[in-house]
C-alpha cells in the first residue's frame, strides 16, 4: 500500500495532466513491481543524492574509501565510461573457472583469477549499472555503492505514457537499494565474490489524530533475489552468455536446517556454535555481517578476525527515523559507530564458535554485544 506521500505525488500528477490535456481521469494507478531493475532509468550520470532525504547520507565510512566526494565532472564521467567500455569489449572472451557457488540460500560467485585483477573490473560494473561508490578499498576487497532507487518499479502507466520523462521527478517508489560487494582470496588464484543487499523504505509518521503528516526512512528486509540478479549481471560483465548466467543462478537453493546456534552462558556472556570448518564458517559470519548494520573495516583470515563498526539506533534515543540515527551528518561522537572484533575459532573438522570482542581484545560481555550475536544468529539460520 503506497503511504500518502507517495500518494500526493500520483494526484499532483493527474492534476497536472488536467491542466495540459483537459482530460479527467477516474483515478491513479497503484505501482506495481515487474522482473527488471534499472537504477539509472532517473539519469545516466548520478550526482550525489541532493534529492533525497538527509538522513540517507552515509557519514559513517572511512574518509580513505570515499570516492571524491561521491560526484564527478561531466567530462571525467564520460572518460570514465569509454574506458569502462574499452574495458568489457577486451574480456568478452569470458573466464574460464567462473562459476556460481551456493549454501543454503547464499549465493556467490567464484572465479580462477586473482583479486587484485578482478576489483577494477567489479568497480566499473556497479558504475555502469548507475551506482556510486561510497566505500572503495581495494585493500580490503570491499565497495559499498550509495543507496539508489530501483525506476523499474514505477509503472508505466497512461500518465507516463502521455507525458514521457518530464515528470519523473514526481514518481517515487519510496524505498531505496545499496549493495556491498566483498572479494575473498580462496587461493592465490581464485576470488570469491560476495554481494549483499541491504533496503530502505518510507513510511508514515502519524499524528495523534492517525494522519500522516510526514515520512521517515526504515530498513526493510534483505532481499536475495536482487542479490542474485546482480550476481548474474556481474556474471555477463565477466564474459559468460546472458543465458548461461541466468541458469546458473537460477538453479535450485538446496535448503537446510540452520547450521549456527547461540549459547548463552550468563545474562550477557554468549557466543555462536556453528556446525561448519573454519573456511564456511568465516564465510558465513561474513555475509551476516554484510546483511546486518556492521562496516567491516578490515579482516584478518589467519586469525579469524573481523574488524567491525556497528551503530545501534535504538541507543540514541531518537524518534527521526532508522536512517536519520544511523547516517546523520552531524560531527556529533553520540552518532559514531562503536568498533568490535569478531572472532571465529576452529573447535574442529566440522565446528567452529563465533565471540564479540571489543576494541581492545577483551570479551564483550555486555548487553550490547550479546545483541550483536545475536544479530549475527538471526542472520546465519537464514
Amino acid at each position: 500500500m503506497m503511504n500518502s506521500m507517495q500518494l500526493l505525488r500520483q494526484h499532483c500528477t493527474t492534476l497536472l495532466m488536467i491542466s495540459l490535456v483537459g482530460v479527467v481521469l477516474f483515478g491513479c494507478k497503484s505501482l506495481t513491481t515487474n522482473d527488471t531493475v534499472d537504477y539509472k532509468s532517473s539519469g545516466a550520470v548520478r550526482g550525489p543524492n541532493l534529492s533525497y532525504p538527509p538522513d540517507l547520507i552515509t557519514a559513517q565510512a572511512d574518509r580513505r574509501y570515499i570516492v571524491q566526494d561521491g560526484s564527478a565532472t561531466m567530462s571525467e564521467y564520460n572518460a570514465a565510461v569509454k574506458k569502462s567500455v574499452q574495458t568489457r569489449n577486451n574480456v568478452m572472451t569470458g573466464i574460464p573457472g567462473m562459476r556460481i557457488a551456493r549454501d543454503g540460500e547464499r549465493r556467490w560467485l567464484v572465479v580462477e583469477k586473482p583479486a587484485p585483477e578482478l576489483y577494477p573490473q567489479i568497480k566499473d560494473f556497479w558504475q555502469e549499472n548507475g551506482f556510486l561508490l561510497v566505500i572503495d578499498s581495494p585493500s580490503t576487497g570491499i565497495m559499498e555503492t550509495d543507496w539508489a532507487e530501483n525506476r523499474a518499479k514505477i509503472a508505466q502507466d497512461f500518465i507516463r505514457k502521455a507525458l514521457g520523462g518530464a515528470l519523473d521527478s514526481i514518481y517515487d517508489t519510496g524505498e531505496r537499494d545499496r549493495y556491498k560487494t566483498r572479494l575473498e582470496v580462496s587461493s592465490p588464484n581464485q576470488t570469491e565474490i560476495f554481494i549483499t543487499q541491504r533496503g530502505a523504505i518510507e513510511k508514515c509518521v502519524s499524528d495523534n489524530s492517525g494522519a500522516c503528516n510526514s515520512t521517515i526512512w526504515t530498513s526493510r528486509p534483505n532481499d536475495p533475489e536482487l542479490e542474485a540478479v546482480f550476481l548474474a549481471r556481474l556474471m555477463e560483465r565477466l564474459g559468460m552468455s546472458q543465458e548461461m548466467a541466468k541458469a546458473q543462478v537460477a538453479a535450485p537453493l538446496d535448503l537446510k536446517a540452520p547450521k549456527a546456534k547461540l549459547i548463552q552462558e550468563g545474562v550477557n556472556t554468549a557466543h555462536i556454535e556453528m556446525a561448519l570448518g573454519f573456511d564456511r564458517a568465516w564465510r558465513d559470519t561474513g555475509l551476516a555481517l554484510d546483511r546486518s548494520n556492521f562496516t567491516v573495516e578490515d579482516r584478518n583470515r589467519a586469525n579469524g578476525i573481523y574488524y567491525v563498526r556497528y551503530v545501534n539506533a535504538k541507543d540514541l534515543g531518537d524518534t527521526k527515523g532508522f536512517f536519520t540515527n544511523l547516517f546523520s551528518s552531524k560531527d556529533d561522537s553520540s552518532l559514531k559507530a562503536k568498533k568490535y572484533l569478531v572472532v571465529v575459532k576452529s573447535t574442529g573438522d566440522n565446528s567452529a564458535s563465533v565471540y564479540v570482542q571489543n576494541a581492545d581484545g577483551k570479551p564483550e560481555n555486555t548487553a550490547a554485544g550479546l545483541q550483536l550475536l545475536t544479530l549475527l544468529t538471526e542472520q546465519m539460520a537464514r
